[in-house]
């Protein structure tokens, strides 16, 4: 096959890539409609509203009138740029999370040992170095070609809008925590999850043709054949895209993990004679695999907590979770120094540099856990974490409560005892249904601020670990608001009275969560997790929602412009 031959077969591929890349960006997510409420400056309109009794001055007016304008365009024009950072945020973080787990994966029994064979038949098979470099290269985007369009196909069948949902469904995440226990076991030794192997024959036998379709099915064959351990890897980040719920977050993951895997290949058939610095294969990779198989169980208890707090089973706890990490890591640590081993590993005669540093670190954290038996916090990880509000004993004690509704103390609020386990802020005293919250607000007189939040939201954690409990903003939603959290993922049932179809995404609404989420779709055009919305008495929306408001400032100024347009 010539030179120009090539280009074109990888001309035509490249562009079936980006096809499928493009069909999945631009088509419709109907989930996530686009806002009603466009930004712009005519948002501040609601300023102009004035109340009979309103007998201020014309210029005070519109000296108010102008700072509520300014505060509030603020807010607004910072609102399409932080969320579209967050998303590209988001994205970036899969990509790292896909070339982290990549290279966790190069580095597993079944693909570093074909390091140096595969270099080798490249130099042997191209003849002249570059006719190897450029054979490795196509190597290398084939490997990449086979991932990407994988994570894409995965888009494709579930569905763009149905990856949101899956982030919080409770099938979905007892089968993610099903599949990587038993990823999780297969890495411990206990067996081996492998593609069939007349597949394998198959993409070997397609391997041995000249040109580039020989080149593409060696890469098939390196795929099929690691998937015993590139499998549970691939499970295991891809996990992360789903929880996301970003529509290009399979294809991102897989072209991060991919991109790993394929580089190694791809430089040192460049530099052949690095090849003699690489440590030789031994019993290390076994001690990666082991490694991986603790992580990916101890990641699985993540999901079985998103069902256990969605379904209200109360059995994963705070303290339960915390208690199985510190016991994986006191074995992830006792197996790095040797102490104990599996029966496919070689005895550890002594501890490397690498090894000691990594066995440092783990017995680091597991005593870093410790504390949070007790109450302690644990910011680093608390957002995969169960909230503590699911811990029976927290010697932290409790928070004040919030003095906007403390006079009201006396009303039942309503699923109170169906959420005592929701994630809390420290001091907030929260009502969980609108029309008792809009109740509440006119007898105190304070807007309400509308919190869409989930049980398995984990950039809601974030917010409530590192953004309300700062002490200007937490003043502010104590003093000037009625906290209302919605929350849009439980699945309690709703009485047979309150059911309805919903006229927004035609869907049968039957549980609590279900009721909020059609709110959010059908009033706000969204249904991202967190949400944050500003509304009077009358529900109506005083300012422009903070897409994307994860930082102090951005948050408090959003607040402050709230209460200035309810007091307007």
């Amino acid at each position: 096959m010539t030179p120009a031959t090539l280009r074109g077969t990888f001309k035509h591929a490249f562009i079936l890539l980006v096809t499928l890349f493009a069909f999945i960006a631009l088509s419709p997510q109907p989930a996530k409609a686009q806002t009603a409420d466009t930004v712009s400056t005519n948002d501040v309109e609601f300023t102009d509203i004035q109340t009979p009794a309103d007998s201020i001055a014309a210029a005070k007016k519109n000296l108010v009138k102008a700072d509520t304008t300014k505060k509030t365009a603020t807010i607004t024009a910072t609102t399409p740029a932080a969320g579209k950072a967050d998303s590209n945020e988001s994205l970036w973080q899969l990509f790292i999370i896909g070339f982290v787990g990549g290279f966790a994966a190069f580095l597993l029994p079944c693909v570093y040992p074909m390091l140096p064979l595969t270099v080798s038949f490249f130099t042997k098979r191209g003849g002249s170095r570059a006719s190897a470099i450029w054979q490795s290269c196509l190597y290398g985007l084939s490997i990449i070609f086979i991932y990407v369009v994988f994570g894409l196909l995965i888009t494709i069948i579930f569905g763009p809008a149905a990856l949101n949902g899956l982030a919080t469904n409770g099938v979905f995440n007892f089968f993610f925590f099903l599949m990587l226990i038993v990823f999780g076991a297969s890495f411990l030794g206990a067996f081996e999850i492998t593609l069939p192997s007349s597949l394998a024959n198959k993409m070997d036998a397609n391997s041995d043709k000249g040109g580039l379709a020989g080149i593409f099915f060696m890469a098939a064959t390196l795929v099929v054949v690691s998937f015993s351990c590139t499998g549970p890897a691939i499970g295991g980040v891809l996990s992360s895209a789903f929880t996301k719920g970003d529509r290009l977050g399979p294809a991102v993951v897989m072209f991060g993990f991919s991109l790993a895997i394929a580089l190694p290949f791809t430089i040192f058939a460049m530099f052949p004679s690095a090849l003699k610095s690489l440590p030789k294969s031994g019993g290390w990779l076994n001690s990666v695999k082991v490694i991986l198989g603790f992580i990916e169980i101890a990641f699985a208890l993540k999901f079985l907590s998103n069902v256990d707090l969605a379904y209200h089973w109360n059995l994963i706890d705070r303290e339960v979770v915390l208690s199985l990490w510190i016991a994986i890591g006191i074995l992830m640590s006792l197996y790095l120094i040797g102490k104990i081993k599996f029966s496919h590993d070689s005895d550890v005669t002594h501890l490397t540099v690498p090894r000691t540093f990594i066995a440092m670190g783990m017995f680091a954290f597991t005593v870093y856990m410790i504390p949070g038996l007790w109450g302690a916090p644990l910011k680093a990880i608390s957002a995969l974490l169960p909230p503590l509000s699911t811990q029976d004993f927290d010697i932290s004690g409790g928070g004040s409560a919030a003095p906007a509704t403390a006079l009201l103390s006396t009303e039942t609020k309503k699923y109170e005892e169906l959420f005592k386990r929701l994630p809390k802020v420290k001091g907030l005293d929260d009502w969980y249904d609108y029309d008792q919250a809009i109740e509440v607000a006119k007898k105190v007189h304070k807007p309400i601020l509308i919190d869409f939040t989930g049980w398995n939201c984990v950039n809601c954690r974030e917010m409530e670990q590192n953004v309300m409990p700062n002490p200007e903003v937490l003043k502010l939603l104590q003093n000037e608001f009625v906290m209302l959290q919605l929350v849009i993922d439980d699945k309690t049932e709703l009485p047979a009275a309150e059911q309805y179809k919903s006229t927004a995404t035609g869907k049968n609404i039957t549980t609590i969560g279900g009721k909020w989420l059609d709110f959010e779709i059908s009033k706000y055009q969204t249904n991202a997790q967190p949400y944050y919305v500003i509304i009077n008495e009358k529900g109506e929306t005083l300012v422009q929602p903070p897409q994307g408001a994860s930082d102090i400032k951005t948050f408090k100024a959003y607040l402050e412009s709230g209460i200035a347009a309810y007091k307007k």
